[in-house]
């Protein structure tokens, strides 16, 4: 963008070969994007020169408009005489207490000026540049990686220039030791950085998951960092140094990736009977078994893969790291309905020999380090699908502010707004319970986190997955035929409705996370709090 215009100017461009049109005060030369525009040219020549805003907002998401930036050529209006342009009305200084686009409850109340006991300047300065960074460099580019099936690794290596998958590898804890965190942007510069890293809690972790899923695709979110979410944790905490100084760094870093291989053909849930082997063998343990439904299997460089190596049940479990590189390893990217981009596998272990250093703690004790995991994996799912429920909620709200029907706005038909009724409730609520929880694992002992938060964090899970689907049904009914179609206005709603089920289950199902919810919230309410049941 480079030029200021008046809309006379814009009007004398309005051939095919010289077309230009104003959307939001901004000019566009679409010359050359006639023939590529996918409702054809004659749509556009029909408009040009003149003011198509309305025409666009109709059928189009604003987030077209970041994708072909380039053809912005300028602004409507007069360059300032004196001195630098006056602000915007809508500019928001790092210190204001607001923040966003203001839709009602299409972010977090403390987003909208409202009191808050956990968030201090720290964390207002990291979502601004969390949201800088989505909206930029994620959010355009969603709809196409979705298609092809597939996040590019250099997000990984920007991701990771920012400090972005450190933090989301060290669950509330930035793990210095592993990464140069004067090298990462929201990081760099001590004290007067953005997030200074001993400020660095869990509430920090929860904001740049959150700003991440705004982007409104599960397969981005999983592909970016699904695997490495909950598959690098257990090597950080119970690996030996060797095996954490050998992976840790090159994960960080974003050259190389990972994931967690625990589900397999006949069991899910149901850990303990896990069937894959490794036997020891002189050098190491020969894997053998299957692995399926793996997030990130597909391209992954290591697998922290749950093996039997003793008995039956939950007592024979190991965590062994299987490298790529190994002889007899195969994987294939599976057909689902929906994270298309986050590489979800089939994989085979065929005699696959591992070192010894491979595995993770101590053999045999690998369920306890599973069951470790599965709080903070839970969390991130809580995470992901309460946002992606905003985002549902704010694209209703938005849509139905500009769509008629019957000459009213949807928004002003009372049978839509109790619909948005219930699905803002609903987020409010889920997103006032993962806040408790999350304080709660700052200030619980660890050695009671498992066991105090555990049935919590079940039913959470099965809270946020199911107000997921309400929004995401409820969003589909109000965008009609739009939620049914991928791209377009619709886009974000219609891929979301396809990954509900991708919340719903992985991580513990919604039938065995309400059971479990209780089941250890009775047993820890009759053991150690005295309850009289």
């Amino acid at each position: 963008m480079s030029g200021y215009f008046s809309t006379n100017q814009v009007a004398a461009h309005n051939s095919e070969n010289d077309c230009w049109v104003i959307i939001h005060d901004k000019v566009y030369d679409v010359s050359s994007f006639l023939n590529d525009h996918p409702g054809g040219k004659k749509i556009i020549l029909k408009n040009a020169g003149t003011d198509a805003t309305k025409q666009f907002d109709a059928f189009h998401n604003a987030g077209v408009l970041e994708k072909y930036g380039a053809l912005c050529i300028g602004v409507i209006g007069e360059p300032p005489k004196d001195g630098p342009a006056p602000a915007s009305s809508i500019a928001i200084d790092d210190d204001d207490r607001t923040f966003g686009d203001m839709i009602p409850f299409g972010d977090p109340s403390w987003y909208q000026d409202w009191d808050s006991p956990y968030y201090k300047d720290s964390h207002r300065r990291l979502r601004r540049a969390v949201r800088t960074f989505v909206d930029t460099e994620i959010m355009p580019f969603v709809h196409e990686w979705d298609e092809a099936k597939q996040v590019p690794m250099f997000l990984f290596t920007k991701c990771a220039e920012m400090g972005i998958l450190a933090a989301i590898a060290g669950n509330g804890k930035l793990p210095v030791e592993y990464f140069d965190v004067e090298q990462a942007s929201l990081f760099r510069g001590g004290a007067n950085a953005i997030v200074p890293p001993a400020e660095f809690d869990a509430f920090h972790s929860f904001i740049i998951g959150d700003e991440l899923a705004r982007c409104g695709s599960g397969g981005v979110l999983w592909g970016l960092c699904g695997g490495l979410g909950i598959g690098l944790p257990p090597i950080i905490k119970f690996g030996s140094e060797e095996l954490k100084s050998r992976i840790v760094p090159e994960c960080l870093a974003g050259r190389k990736t990972i994931c967690l291989a625990i589900t397999e053909p006949s069991a899910g849930s149901d850990v303990a009977n896990l069937t894959t082997v490794a036997n020891e063998a002189q050098d190491g343990y020969i894997v053998n078994g299957e692995k399926k439904w793996i997030t990130n299997g597909t391209f992954a460089d290591y697998f922290t893969t749950a093996v039997r190596t003793g008995g039956e049940g939950m007592g024979g479990v190991s965590l062994i790291v299987v490298e790529r590189t190994m002889p007899g390893v195969q994987t294939r990217q599976m057909k689902c309905s929906g994270v298309w981009s986050s590489g979800t596998a089939y994989i085979n272990f065929e005699d696959v020999l591992v070192p010894k250093a491979n595995i993770v703690g101590k053999e045999n004790r690998g369920f306890k380090y599973i069951m470790h995991n599965f709080n903070h994996e839970r969390m991130g799912i809580v995470t992901q699908a309460n946002r992606l429920a905003r985002v549902c909620l704010e694209e209703a709200i938005k849509y139905g502010s500009k769509r008629k029907t019957f000459g009213v706005k949807l928004v002003n038909h009372p049978v839509l707004r109790n619909k948005l009724a219930h699905m803002s409730r609903q987020i409010e609520a889920t997103h006032a319970w993962t806040e408790n929880v999350i304080y709660q694992t700052m200030t619980m002992p660890e050695d009671l986190q498992m066991i105090k938060l555990g049935g919590p964090i079940a039913l959470l899970k099965a809270q946020a997955t199911q107000t997921l689907e309400y929004c995401a049904r409820e969003a589909s009914q109000i965008f009609g035929g739009l939620a049914y179609t991928r791209g377009g206005q619709g886009e974000k709603v219609e891929r979301i409705y396809r990954e509900v089920r991708a919340y719903a289950i992985p991580g513990g199902s919604e039938e065995i996370m309400l059971d479990l919810g209780m089941r250890q919230s009775i047993k820890v309410a009759t053991s150690l709090q005295g309850a009289k049941l």
